[in-house]
């Protein structure tokens, strides 16, 4: 807290107790006497005092607050009961320097003629601006460090986040403030009348404006070229903050407004003067890009048009907005300062200015091009990099599409493949059964069996000796005397061969009996089975072979055949 300096004077009727609190802020003092203890309080300032006597409360008692740049207003203080606050504070009394007011080495505020606010009050205003010290902080040093903070501060990602998903954006600014309706019936009046008229007519000030308006005092300023070039281009740079707030919330008041406008203006937030008009425009763009919610340089351009718009309708458009800006700012704790230092006197002063100085102002700011490269944040390499990785994924996402759809269609194809196969090995398979039943043996004797031979090699072999009984009967051919003995057959185990072996040994032995007897026996045995057809069949060839034939009428497995030579004896 700051003990402010004061003065006490008493007559007979009152007590009056002088209390300076420059740029403080006159809605929220408090006062409170009772008895010998007078307490005063408006942030930054506190001031508590122990009087020799009592003082008299009867209902004159009354505050009001003065001063010599702003509106005189007086208001009845009432008491009201606050939250505890710690009034015995140690404090220490204010005593200005004997030797005047320290020389303004480094100005800032309206027009540069405020020095020495920021000493007392910098832990209280932090919020309010971004450099520290600016009492110390001589102009160019300002301005190196605001670039670097901005540098600093620009972060690419949200830059393109707001630069591809501009939805929001794209409505934003699609929304009409209301200058640009009084901007378009300016503009379609003198085009009838070929005559410029008076901005008064388009511009309506409502009553609490006027109110604003009357609290004002009347009071000129002394201002050399350099100190009013400063300022005209000081009032750019708050218009162009003033119409970003009032468009990215379409005309709505927030929490936000008052940082939005003190943030984008690099003439409030760094107390920076300009020298031309496309270092204000670099600035503001800068800043659009690097602190707010919405970071487009489409916000930037239309905050641009809206200012011309604003500055061609003359001072009553100004006016307004000024008044709205020392609106915002003065129900915002600490941005109050700023009206101080520079909202109230630019509405004193705008109202004695020329409608010309305007209109040519207007006319400079509306000829400055201002492009991305300008800004200095390399904007257009940046996007030119993001839209080549955009490209490369859509290409890649692309080639992933095809990819997926060729994998379908080989798999389709495959599965064709393996049917088309499926079915040609089928075919296969009967164009191998066809041949089987066609072929024929050598001597062409067993032709009109061959398809009863195939079944057969599913049935299990029987001899007539009955060595395996309860299975179907072979064909077996026997020589009636002593020859080698050859065994065809088609893919039996080795069990079963030897198997066979031994039954061809006791078939041989069964050929040493008479014919008769071995014929009878199997065919007597065959027929109690009702296995076999008719009774078996010898055959003669020219080559004196003999050959015996049996045909089962069940399925056998398999075709037995024994073949002898008369001759190999």
């Amino acid at each position: 807290m700051i003990t402010p300096a004061f003065e006490l004077t008493q007559d007979p009727d009152f007590l009056t107790i002088l209390i300076r609190v420059p740029y403080a802020r006159p809605s929220e003092f408090d006062v409170y006497f009772e008895g010998e203890d007078f307490k005063f309080y408006a942030k930054p300032y506190f001031l508590r005092l122990t009087l020799p006597g009592r003082i008299v409360e009867d209902g004159r008692e009354k505050a009001s607050y003065n001063t010599d740049e702003d509106a005189a207003a007086s208001a009845e203080l009432s008491e009201e009961e606050e939250e505890e606050f710690e009034w015995e504070i140690e404090q220490t009394p204010y005593e200005e320097s004997s030797e005047g007011p320290a020389p303004l080495q480094h100005p800032y505020g309206f027009g540069n003629l405020r020095s020495g606010v920021f000493q007392r009050l910098q832990d209280e205003l932090s919020d309010v601006i971004d450099i520290k010290d600016p009492d110390q902080t001589p102009a160019d040093e300002r301005r190196r460090r605001r670039l670097v903070a901005e540098a600093a501060k620009f972060e690419p990602d949200h830059y393109l986040a707001d630069f591809f998903e501009d939805e929001a954006i794209q409505h934003i600014l699609k929304y009409k403030p209301w200058w640009v309706d009084a901007h378009k019936k300016m503009t379609a009046l003198q085009r009838e009348s070929h005559q410029e008229h008076d901005s008064h007519t388009f511009v309506v000030f409502s009553e609490e404006e006027r109110e604003q308006l009357r609290k004002f005092t009347n009071k000129s300023y002394l201002l050399d070229k350099r100190s009013r070039h400063h300022v005209y281009l000081g009032l750019i740079d708050i218009l162009l903050a003033y119409c970003y707030e009032i468009r990215v919330n379409e005309g709505d008041k927030n929490v936000e407004s008052s940082w939005n406008i003190r943030k984008l203006s690099a003439t409030l937030c760094w107390l920076e003067s300009f020298t031309c008009i496309p270092d204000v425009l670099v600035s503001f763009g800068r800043r659009v890009l690097c602190y707010p919610l919405y970071r487009h340089f489409g916000l930037v351009t239309r905050a641009l048009s809206d200012t011309v718009m604003i500055l061609q309708l003359g001072k009553a458009a100004v006016l307004k907005c000024l008044l709205d800006i020392h609106k915002i700012f003065l129900e915002s704790d600490p941005a109050y300062i700023l009206n101080d230092l520079f909202i109230t006197d630019y509405c004193i002063w705008i109202q004695k200015i020329k409608s010309k100085k305007l209109a040519a102002l207007s006319e400079a700011l509306q000829k400055t091009t201002l492009t991305k490269s300008h800004l200095g944040l390399e904007l257009e390499e940046l996007e030119a990099a993001a839209v080549l990785v955009q490209e490369e994924e859509n290409a890649l996402k692309a080639a992933g599409t095809v990819s997926k759809q060729q994998l379908l269609s080989s798999e389709s194809e495959t599965s064709d493949s393996e049917e088309s196969s499926s079915t040609s090995s089928s075919e296969t398979e009967g164009s191998d059964s066809d041949e089987q039943e066609s072929s024929t043996s050598e001597d062409g004797e067993i032709n009109p069996f061959q398809g009863t031979l195939q079944e057969e090699r599913t049935a299990p072999l029987i001899d007539c000796n009955g060595l395996r009984q309860g299975t179907n009967t072979s064909a077996l051919e026997v020589s009636e005397e002593k020859s080698k003995v050859s065994l065809q057959s088609a893919s039996l185990p080795g069990k079963l061969i030897e198997e066979l072996e031994m039954q061809m040994h006791s078939a041989m032995r069964l050929s040493e009996q008479p014919e008769g007897l071995a014929t009878a026996g199997c065919i007597s045995q065959e027929q109690e089975e009702n296995s076999v057809p008719e009774p078996d069949r010898f055959s003669e060839d020219t080559a004196g072979k003999r050959s015996f034939l049996e045909v089962s009428s069940k399925p056998n497995p398999l075709l037995f055949l024994c073949s002898t030579n008369e001759d190999e004896n």
